[in-house]
């Protein structure tokens, strides 16, 4: 049984667990009410891109401008300290003007940021393109992460709380591990092509071995490893490996700016309105008011 299988699987045997169970771990009811779903879907979108983008960045930085792991991890710190400044007026502009408003803003940032990384970075890119992208990247979620926070604990009864944390924690977790899986595999796909293209062009392919193809095609540290092999073509080598990256990397950026329309589509066409999102969270807070906590005397 595949890993994919096993994890659909699960997935359904939980839904079904969470359904007949009667204290559940995650209230599904809960779950489907629209402040909540559309939130915990946005955040997932917004931090994966952050995480994204700080994955591929990195590579982009060390394996094509040069950068030390240090010079390259201090790079993103445009990114963190933007979101630590915006974050306060995100709260701000949830309260005068809604969740919706603060998550498009926060998206429009990072479309922004991807658009700067696909269409200004390059193998010349001074640091202050990489850092304005970067800056950007911190901007948007420093906007949207707190309405997809808010919104999450917004939109559930007090006895759940902790089920909208732990969903606060997962649209981390699973928009990283996602957004980096998918941008990972665009990159390392679109680079093995690109390179092999390069060989096939080579007027030296006749000669090249499978095994030093398959090097040279499985990564940039690969073709790095047969250049220190083969001196007399070093510089070729690093030329085409550069070029397939390059080549690699924008198909990542696309998938990116990809999965911020979609969310951006995502918030415009589901999420309620400012005054539409507070008749909700009204009607929420009234229906659990209603409600007998979890655990309580009666509650079953």
């Amino acid at each position: 049984m595949t890993p994919v299988r096993i994890s659909i699987a699960a997935a359904i045997a939980f839904v079904i667990r969470q359904r007949r169970a009667p204290n559940p771990l995650y209230d599904l009811r809960v779950a489907g009410r629209r402040v909540f779903w559309v939130a915990a879907c946005a955040g997932i979108i917004v931090f994966g891109t952050l995480m994204g983008a700080a994955f591929i960045g990195q590579q982009f930085l060390q394996n094509i401008l040069g950068y030390s792991t240090l010079a390259s991890g201090a790079s993103i710190l445009p990114a963190a300290a933007l979101m630590v400044v915006v974050a306060p007026r995100s709260a701000k502009l949830v309260e005068t003007r809604g969740a919706r408003v603060t998550l498009l803003t926060g998206y429009l940032f990072c479309l922004l940021g991807f658009l700067t990384m696909l269409i200004v970075w390059g193998e010349n890119s001074p640091y202050w393109q990489v850092g304005l992208a970067y800056a950007f990247i911190g901007i948007g979620v420093g906007f949207a992460g707190t309405p997809a926070s808010h919104s999450l604990t917004g939109s559930v009864p007090v006895d759940r709380a902790g089920m909208a944390s732990g969903t606060a924690d997962l649209q981390r977790d699973l928009g990283g591990a996602l957004m980096t899986s998918i941008l990972g595999a665009l990159l390392a796909a679109g680079y093995a092509s690109a390179m092999l293209a390069s060989i096939g062009a080579s007027p030296q392919a006749a000669k090249i071995t499978d095994a030093t193809q398959n090097e040279l095609t499985m990564s940039f540290a690969g073709a790095e490893g047969v250049a220190a092999h083969y001196p007399k073509y070093a510089d070729q080598i690093d030329k085409a490996a550069r070029a397939a990256f390059l080549h690699g990397d924008d198909r990542a950026y696309v998938a990116g700016i990809i999965a911020i329309l979609v969310g951006a589509a995502l918030v415009f066409f589901l999420f309620p309105k400012h005054r539409d999102e507070e008749r909700l969270l009204a009607a929420y807070h009234e229906e659990d008011s209603g409600r007998v906590p979890a655990g309580a005397p009666g509650s079953g």
